[in-house]
């Protein structure tokens, strides 16, 4: 009967001849039912490092060898519009977690506000939770009539992925440090712009 083994390439490590194994991760093991022709070698708990060429051979004559290119992609977690959005007083939160690369949607989305789990039945009301679970899985946070209470840290903690936190500052009329500051630079920018076109109109009526 032919012998089958599995080789990792990354390394050139023989992970399993037959049924045994020769490798000390025990993460691996090969699968094999008696009345069947049918091998799988089983990888517990992947990590980025597995990613790469394993070969299945076949100890036939000719020799035979097939190869399958293993990538492990890890859930990434993102919200959008952060890490820092700015509100005003009165409006709506609106904040979106997107969880994407997951082999499965996540049985569950906690939020957090300022480590504390949001509870959506508080005394503070007008707060919801939508979820669109999917390849790609979407979870919204909807807060009415944003409060100064409703400042500091949101937090998206999904089932399989790591969390994600965004800053919320909600406003009275005034606008943020860093609005201002880039409509500042944006005026010293125009100013400079029109002083070297002042320069340039003057250098060509010197020539005419």
């Amino acid at each position: 009967m032919p012998l089958v083994s599995f080789v990792r390439h990354r390394d050139i490590h023989l992970l399993t001849t037959g049924r045994y194994t020769y490798t000390n991760d025990q993460r691996f093991r090969v699968i094999n039912n008696p009345t069947s022709d049918d091998w799988t070698l089983q990888l517990k708990y992947p990590q980025h490092k597995d990613t790469g060429i394993y070969e299945c051979q076949v100890s036939t004559t000719p020799h035979q060898a097939h190869y399958i290119y293993l990538t492990v992609v890890e859930p990434e977690t993102d919200i959008i519009g952060g890490p820092e959005v700015f509100i005003e007083n009165g409006s709506t939160i609106n904040l979106t977690c997107v969880v994407r690369f997951s082999p499965e949607p996540p049985a569950y989305i906690f939020w957090n506000h300022n480590e504390a789990i949001i509870s959506y039945d508080s005394q503070r009301g007008g707060v919801n939770v939508i979820t669109e679970k999917g390849e790609t899985t979407v979870s919204y946070l909807l807060i009415q009539k944003a409060r100064p209470s409703d400042n500091g840290k949101y937090q998206c903690n999904p089932a399989n992925s790591q969390a994600k936190s965004v800053m919320v500052n909600v406003l009275n009329g005034e606008h943020p440090a860093a609005m201002q500051r880039g409509g500042q630079s944006h005026h010293r920018c125009s100013e400079h712009f029109s002083s070297i076109l002042f320069t340039c109109l003057l250098i060509i009526l010197c020539f005419l």
